[in-house]
This record gives structure tokens, C-alpha cells and sequence, in this order.
């Protein structure tokens, strides 16, 4: 009995998904749940499991293509009784690397989702798709995302054919708008420096570096995986949305070091949880943002968005990118819970296990280069957040107490903030607050 795999929707808002890695080949036993093919989304990367047990018999959507939700992507025999052949089942060949250097300049033509090309929209109308979005009233059919690069670009989405599921407006369709001669916004001043916003990163290297100093010597070309061509296009548009700025203060963290010191091994034997530097951050960060609410905020225009949960992100460092799962209300939870959830966003963030919800709607954002030996550093400020805090490795220095030089664990913080909504004066006091619950803690851990 066949049974057809479908892309799975992840999240209200995610239409569409690509096929980054088939973990099983043609032909191979696969078992109910069993992690079947991995996708990557605007919101996440995720296993998808088999849903059903028997022999894969045929892959129908190859590597590093994009296809909408309910799109059947392979097919499993159920019963497991014939297996496919190779002649039948034979996964649609990846399509040809492109040459080094079209690779650097723009991705390869087998992911739409990221960079159509200017007969993408035709061509999808052709062949089938709805040649029209879905209207109720006057409402266009579209994600925040595509509703974003059409305010960014004067396009105006009812004048577009959408070829998405149900007549949905893709992103596909607005970046092909984009491309393609839609309306444009006023050209900039001269000398302003070249960029593109809402697009993607290798567009804004097109119009800053002549390809002959690009590809010269010996190199070699490795195209962008799907989630490092998200980070690219995420951290060009927060430097042209967000005008960032830095505060850096250090603290003293001796107190809190001695505390784990004396408490970690007891802290994993009665609780099973790794007791790490991160949830004394957290906590701080907390005692912050409540005292200083539009550090905890988003900017719409010229609205500022003042939000009354503590969402917080902390960014998690993985083999493929880096990916935010959000903590939500962190101001509810105690110590250990605050622990505990940290330490099961980052494992399942690194066994691709997150869902799209719990990487969107954060307020606040943590990243924490110091585990990799980092003095400090100035993070990019994760969109929709007005602010980052960025902690340096805790490290022994000597500093002066009382006017006596002591030997003290120091760790140095950074706060990128976004200058429309945060003043210095407001990050600094946020700065400062952080910093006396650090040198002060007195909660107790166990």
C-alpha cells in the first residue's frame, strides 16, 4: 500500500519548505517516526519523520529544492513487499553545481524560495499554479515577511499573481517583483553605500566587489546552505533597519563562579541538569528588562511595540549556522526551570528538533561568544529585538578594590541596541542594573 509523504507545514506561516538532506535512499527500510528527510524553512531547520513503516520506494523532490506545503515528496510502500528498483525509484538527480562564478553571486537555480529567477512567477502560472492570490476583501493572501519587502520596495501585492498554495503571494513571487521592475523606492543619495534591503546578502557583495577581485589564485567555491543564505539575508537587513549601537561594560562575576563551583555537582546529581553560567544571565537580564521596558520592545514605524512578556533568545552555535530559540516568559520560571528550558532549547535546536514557534516572538536576545574563548564582540541585533547582549569569556584579572589590586573572575558584556528606540543614557542604566545583580547575586541554586 503506498503512502505519500507530504511537505509538512511548520507553523501558520510557513508555506513552503526546502529539501536541505533524504536520510534514507530508494529502496531502504524506514520505520514509523524513523527521521526520514531534514527541510529548512524562513523560521527553521527540522527531521521530518516517516509517517508510515515500509520501503522508501520513490524520492520525487530532490536536494535543495523548494516546493510548497502538501507537496508530495516521496513515496513509501507500506506493505514493503516490492522494493523499489533503481530504475523506478532513483531520487531526481541534484542538479549541477554551478560554475564558481555564478556560485558566489547567486545560488543555484534549484531553490526558488530564495532566489528566483525574473520568469519564476510566469513560469509557476504555466504550469498550474493559481493564477491569482485569494482575496477576502481587500486582503492579499501573504506572510509578514513578503508584506515586509513589499513596504520596503513600493510594491503593491495585489497587483501580483501569486503561485503559492491556494494563490498565496511567496516569497518566490515578491523577491521575482523585486527583480523583475517592480516599483521602486527613491534612489539614494550619491555616495551612499551600495545595498539592497530585504534582499540577500550576496546581492549587496555584487554591488560592492567586482567579480575579478572575488575569484583570482587558487580557491575553491562553496555554495551557501539554506540556513546560512537566512543569516546572511536576516543580518543585512537588521544593519540597514537597526542604527546600532554599542555599550560595553564588565562585571565582576566571582560570586556567581564560586556558587557553581560549590553547587554544580550537587545541582546534577538531585536535578539531572548540567548547571551552566546561562541562567544567571537570563536571570539579570530579567531584573533589566523589567526596569527598563523598552530595552524589552520592537519598533513598527514610528511605533514602539512595549511587550509585557519576557520572551528571551539565546543563540546556539551549530555545526551548519547558527539558529535563536526563544525562551518564552521568562520572567514566570525559577532557577531551575530557567536551566532546564535552556538546556532543552539548545540540545534540540542541535538535533534539529525545534518547532518554527519556538524561534519566533522573542523581546531580548543573549549570545554568547566567551564559550569559545572570546574577549567580547559586537552582535548584530536579531530582528524584530531592539537589543542584544553579548558576553565575553569570564576570565581571571587583576582590578582594583578598595584600592587594592585583587584577583577577581571578570567577564566583559556588550549591549547592541538599536538607537531609534534605546538611548545611551537607557542602555547604560540597563548596563548597570545587569551588572549589580551579577556582582550581588544572593538567590540560592539548589
Amino acid at each position: 500500500m503506498p503512502v505519500e509523504v507530504v511537505m509538512p507545514q511548520m507553523g501558520e506561516s510557513i508555506f513552503e519548505g526546502t529539501i536541505t538532506k533524504w536520510l534514507k535512499k530508494p529502496g531502504e527500510k524506514v520505520e514509523r517516526d524513523e527521521p526520514l528527510f531534514e527541510i529548512s524553512t524562513d523560521k527553521v531547520d527540522a527531521e521530518i519523520p516517516a509517517p508510515a513503516a515500509g520501503v522508501l520506494k520513490e524520492i520525487k523532490v530532490g536536494e535543495g529544492q523548494t516546493v510548497p506545503i502538501q507537496t508530495v515528496v516521496a513515496v513509501i510502500d507500506a506493505d514493503g513487499a516490492a522494493a523499489a528498483t533503481p530504475a523506478l525509484a532513483a531520487a531526481p538527480a541534484k542538479a549541477e553545481a554551478p560554475k564558481p562564478a555564478a556560485t558566489a553571486l547567486a545560488p543555484a537555480t534549484t531553490t526558488p524560495a530564495v532566489a528566483p529567477s525574473p520568469a519564476a512567477a510566469p513560469a509557476a502560472a504555466a504550469t498550474g499554479a493559481p493564477a491569482a492570490p485569494r482575496r477576502d476583501g481587500h486582503r492579499v493572501h501573504s506572510s509578514p515577511l513578503v508584506r515586509r519587502l513589499a513596504r520596503e520596495h513600493n510594491i503593491d501585492l495585489s497587483t501580483l499573481r501569486g503561485t503559492g498554495v491556494g494563490g498565496r503571494i511567496s516569497k518566490k513571487d515578491i523577491l521575482a517583483a523585486i527583480q523583475t521592475g517592480g516599483p521602486r523606492p527613491p534612489a539614494a543619495a550619491p555616495g551612499a553605500a551600495p545595498g539592497v534591503p530585504g534582499a540577500l546578502a550576496h546581492v549587496v557583495l555584487e554591488n560592492a566587489v567586482p567579480r575579478e577581485r572575488i575569484y583570482f589564485g587558487r580557491y575553491e567555491v562553496q555554495p551557501m546552505s539554506v540556513m546560512r543564505q537566512r543569516i546572511a539575508e536576516h543580518m543585512v537587513v537588521s544593519k540597514r533597519v537597526s542604527p546600532h549601537v554599542y555599550s560595553l561594560d564588565e562585571a565582576d562575576m566571582t560570586r556567581i563562579v564560586e556558587l557553581r563551583e560549590r553547587t554544580k555537582g550537587e545541582f546534577e546529581k538531585r536535578y539531572e541538569v548540567k548547571l551552566t553560567f546561562m541562567p544567571f544571565f537570563v536571570r539579570t537580564c530579567i531584573e533589566g528588562l523589567r526596569a527598563f521596558p523598552t530595552v524589552n520592545a520592537s519598533a513598527d514605524g514610528t511605533n514602539v511595540v512595549l511587550h509585557h512578556e519576557i520572551n528571551i533568545g539565546i543563540a546556539v552555535a551549530l555545526d551548519w549556522g547558527l539558529i535563536v530559540p526563544v525562551l518564552k516568559n521568562a520572567e514566570e520560571k525559577n532557577f531551575l526551570g530557567l536551566q532546564r528550558a535552556i538546556n532543552d532549547l539548545a540540545e534540540r535546536a542541535r538535533t534539529k528538533k525545534l518547532k518554527p514557534e519556538e524561534v519566533q516572538e522573542g523581546t531580548f536576545s543573549i549570545t554568547n561568544p566567551g564559550v569559545f574563548g572570546g574577549l567580547t564582540g559586537l552582535p548584530v541585533i536579531n530582528q524584530p529585538n531592539v537589543a542584544i547582549l553579548g558576553i565575553g569569556g569570564i576570565q581571571k584579572r587583576p582590578v582594583v578594590i578598595n584600592d587594592a589590586i585583587a584577583i577577581r573572575s571578570m567577564v566583559y558584556l556588550t549591549l547592541s541596541y538599536d538607537h531609534r528606540v534605546v538611548d545611551g543614557a537607557v542602555a547604560h542604566q540597563f548596563m548597570g542594573k545587569v551588572k549589580s545583580a551579577l556582582e550581588n547575586w544572593a538567590e540560592g541554586v539548589l
